[in-house]
């Protein structure tokens, strides 16, 4: 039997669960897992399911016979099988604890991603990305070349077929042309509780106002700096007792982590925007489980 998930969006409209649910029965499909959300703001309706087909059935088929009705009600869907695991470049710059901890996630199988090349504007991980088996590519930025830095990024993402843009604190502001160019596939970890503390030094920030929590934001990239679709955050309880350089080290395992559930996210189609925001489902049973520990 094969596993699959069907992501689905339209206008709110009455009769949509029931339409779906009744095509997968009659398609040989056993639901096992589903969530929905209807916005009553936006009027915007979105749906995950994950469904075994018994009777083997392919995306191409279930897709051709889906289309009547997913015209009648408007909606952009899309059929994904979850043995499939999704294509990503990591960027990074010299902070590399988001990229070893994903390095050592797919490792043992947490992630659902095959890490297709590593682009970094330094070599301080050449020698970690090169002994996982992974490219490795050292494109440098300055003001005078970025525009062909970012034609060699883009190159990296065709040669790859990459679906997905991780930035792993990668310290270069992308352009609106590559932003646009990558809408919703582009996924950065911000060292800050966004919207608060925006900026090169957040901690910093943070560490003059006396906060008692600190945080990590996971976000789509916009043209807009800091500003995009926010996936994921997290925090960590500190006191008036700790420094400066405290926050930071503490916030480290925080931007880890808050990454890393992002991108699992992304990776199991469970995150939809709307808007400025995201709908994001909980994980389906088992998701979470890896291949293999150590």
């Amino acid at each position: 039997m094969k596993n699959y998930c069907l992501t689905v969006t339209c206008d709110t409209a009455r009769g949509i669960v029931a339409a779906i649910s009744t095509f997968l029965s009659q398609q040989g499909c056993n639901i096992t897992d589903s969530s929905q959300y209807d916005d009553q703001e936006t009027n915007r309706f979105f749906m995950r399911i994950s469904f075994v087909s018994e009777e083997n059935k392919d995306i191409a088929a279930l897709s051709a016979a889906f289309a009547a009705t997913s015209e009648t009600f408007g909606m952009q869907h899309a059929f994904h099988d979850e043995r499939e695991k999704m294509k990503v470049v990591i960027m990074v710059s010299r902070f590399g604890h988001c990229l070893n901890d994903l390095l050592y996630r797919v490792r043992i199988g947490a992630l659902p991603i095959e890490i297709v090349a590593v682009v970094s504007n330094h070599m301080e991980y050449q020698k970690a990305v090169v002994n996982a088996d992974i490219p490795f590519h050292c494109i440098k930025v300055t003001k005078e070349n970025k525009s062909e830095a970012e034609a060699a990024i883009m190159k990296v993402l065709e040669d790859t077929d990459a679906e997905l843009i991780v930035l792993a604190r990668y310290m270069q502001i992308l352009s609106d042309d590559m932003c646009q160019k990558m809408s919703g596939r582009i996924i950065n970890i911000h060292h800050s509780f966004l919207p608060s503390f925006k900026g090169a030094n957040p901690y910093k920030q943070a560490y003059e106002r006396g906060v008692k929590l600190i945080g990590a934001t996971s976000h789509y990239v916009t043209a807009d700096l800091d500003e995009g679709p926010i996936i994921e955050q997290d925090t960590v309880r500190i006191t008036h007792a700790q420094s400066a350089a405290d926050y930071v080290t503490l916030g480290r395992d925080v931007e880890s982590q808050a990454l890393a559930r992002a991108i699992h996210a992304h990776a199991h189609h469970r995150v939809f925007l709307n808007g400025n925001k995201t709908v994001v489902f909980p994980a389906s049973p088992g998701s979470y489980s890896s291949e293999r520990m150590g």
